[in-house]
């Protein structure tokens, strides 16, 4: 699968970083995961919004042939997971458009996501008791790769992210014990995602741990060039004094030897606590990425979620050329939804949301 230029200049050209505070608080993650096993059980979570839930209608717009609702109500999440959302989340805004006439007695509903909301509106349909259809644009079955090897993996700061994850060892010893996606492309399962993905980790080299952090007593840190330049130049001046040394006697020569094998040992020392501590960040760097892959997958794999009542009712739209949304390594959602259609696009992601809109509506209202 090619991958579109115009993704990645876009992508460039914006200046947007990700996760920069982190992982955020350990105890937030855990309720987030406990919650997830919840809303992943379609038997469990359909009752937890009562029918009756407060819903406000802001201001009414008449228009020629239609109404216009602008209206608000407080997130759920807001109440099951309380002080965990950001607090321009908790008020979910919406627009309802209502025509004043209906051409049959039947009434369909488009239910438009705003932005990345597509992917949540598949996890939304796998709730829904009932058959539902849905068009799930430019989205897959996971949000995992486009944070860790699509071209948004760029703007995400992994220095802070590997610097938390190494000083916390919450993260290693009880968080990713609650992460339980255990498919195909699992980061469980994952030894050759990060194999084979090292432009995911381009961005990860420039951090520079130092020995304090990494336990590693090595004093001041000295490039290997500069050990390996020092070495060489003390034994070149050894070499040309050996001759006067000779003549001298021989306990001043064994005190010479003595103190070139302390450098050639010490030498070999530094030179072997560099490559410690670069095969520790070579650790770090894939420890953070997949644990970047699992906390991802946990939250957004659709395999984690009930399989929808009828997949047949859903045709997934999807570009060829993604390069935000990666699906090399990832599994198909033709296999996680048996019966669903897929229609794949010419080009990439930028140009599909810029020019294939009239596509996109002209599938949501096939299947209404």
């Amino acid at each position: 699968m090619g991958v579109s230029k115009l993704d990645v200049l876009y992508r460039r050209l914006l200046l947007t970083k990700l996760f920069i505070q982190g992982w955020g608080r350990p105890e937030d993650l855990k309720r987030l995961f406990e919650f997830r096993k919840i809303i992943g059980n379609r038997e469990k979570c359909q009752n937890l919004v009562p029918r009756d839930y407060p819903v406000h209608i802001n201001k009414v717009e008449e228009q020629s042939d239609c109404k216009i609702l602008d209206g608000h109500f407080i997130s759920p999440l807001a109440h099951y997971v309380p002080d965990i959302m950001p607090s321009e989340s908790i008020t979910a805004r919406f627009q309802f458009i209502v025509p004043k006439r209906w051409n049959s007695k039947y009434k369909p509903v488009c239910i438009h996501l705003a932005g990345t909301g597509d992917h949540m509106a598949s996890l939304a349909v796998s709730n829904w008791p009932k058959p539902l259809p849905l068009v799930p644009c430019l989205s897959w079955s996971t949000a995992s790769g486009v944070f860790t090897t699509g071209v948004l993996s760029k703007a995400v700061n992994w220095r802070e992210l590997e610097k938390q994850y190494y000083t916390q060892s919450v993260y290693e010893e009880e968080i990713i014990q609650m992460l339980e996606y255990c498919g195909t492309d699992s980061f469980k399962m994952g030894q050759d995602f990060v194999k084979h993905s090292p432009s995911s980790v381009d961005s990860l080299s420039c951090l520079d741990l130092n020995s304090g952090i990494l336990h590693l007593d090595i004093g001041n840190k000295v490039p290997s060039s500069e050990v390996g330049h020092c070495l060489s130049r003390n034994r070149n001046n050894l070499s040309s004094s050996t001759e006067e040394l000779l003549v001298q006697d021989a306990p001043k020569m064994q005190c010479v030897n003595q103190i070139f094998s302390t450098s050639t040992s010490n030498a070999n020392f530094s030179n072997e606590q560099n490559h410690r501590i670069s095969r520790k960040n070579d650790s770090l760097q894939r420890e953070s990425l997949r644990f970047m892959k699992g906390v991802m997958d946990e939250c957004t794999h659709v395999a984690n979620f009930s399989v929808p009542v009828d997949p047949t009712l859903i045709i997934v739209i999807q570009a060829k050329e993604d390069a935000y949304i990666p699906r090399t390594g990832v599994r198909s959602l033709q296999e996680i939804w048996p019966g669903c259609e897929i229609r794949y696009l010419n080009g990439g992601h930028v140009s599909a949301y810029l020019f294939k809109q009239g596509l996109f509506r002209l599938v949501i209202q096939s299947k209404h």
